[in-house]
Order: C-alpha cells, then sequence, then structure tokens
C-alpha cells in the first residue's frame, strides 16, 4: 500500500515538473536575469559597502573643514587683527554647521524617490 501512494507521488512530481506552468516559470526568469544582466545593478552588499566608505569619507572631511577654519583663525589671530573671539565663534558655528548636515542627510538621494537607485538582494 505503501508503494502505491510513493508511486502515485512520483508520477504527480513528475507530471508537475513537465508541466507547461514549470517551463513558463522557467522561461520567465531567463528573461529576467537577462534583462537584469543589461542594467547597470549592484547587490545590496556593495551599496552597503559604499554606504560605510561614503559615511567615512564624510567624517574625514567634516573633520578636515574644522581644522581649515581652525587654521585660518590662527592665522588671522597671528596677523594682528585680534579676533579671537571671532575666531572661536567661526569654529563653533562650522562645527555647528557640519553636524547638522551630517545628521540631516545620511546618504544624498537615497530617501529621493526619483533617484535612479535600483539594489537587488543575492539568496
Amino acid at each position: 500500500m505503501n508503494s502505491f501512494f510513493n508511486d502515485i507521488q512520483g508520477k504527480i512530481n513528475q507530471a508537475l515538473e513537465s508541466s507547461p506552468a514549470k517551463d513558463i516559470e522557467k522561461n520567465v526568469k531567463a528573461m529576467m536575469t537577462q534583462g537584469f544582466s543589461k542594467l547597470d545593478l549592484v547587490t545590496r552588499e556593495e551599496f552597503d559597502i559604499q554606504a560605510q566608505v561614503l559615511a567615512k569619507t564624510r567624517a574625514k572631511l567634516e573633520a578636515l573643514e574644522l581644522r581649515v577654519v581652525e587654521l585660518e583663525s590662527r592665522l588671522a589671530a597671528q596677523g594682528g587683527t585680534g579676533g579671537t573671539a571671532a575666531a572661536s565663534t567661526t569654529i563653533a558655528s562650522a562645527a555647528s554647521a557640519s553636524t547638522a548636515a551630517a545628521s540631516s542627510d545620511p546618504l544624498p538621494g537615497a530617501t529621493d524617490p526619483a533617484a535612479p537607485h535600483i539594489i537587488i538582494d543575492k539568496p
């Protein structure tokens, strides 16, 4: 009796594998894969790595911008202008501006629905 059910199950599986629906599924997958290969796509992993690189680069840029403001204020102070208070105000405003810019836009274009970003997650 058990072999009877096993035979029926095997015949049903064989019928499903050779059905037109299975062929259509294979053809659709092949067409989609071919279409995606023509597009300039990146995987989620590659996108995440580039996002991390961008974040590190942005942090370095902000640090360098603050350093430039600091050096400019020192140069102005050495020039005899006596602008130490103005220089410290400039440094503080530059620091707050760069911090606000970094927190308000984590990735330019990442939240823009019109931006042409296509990301494919690999299984």
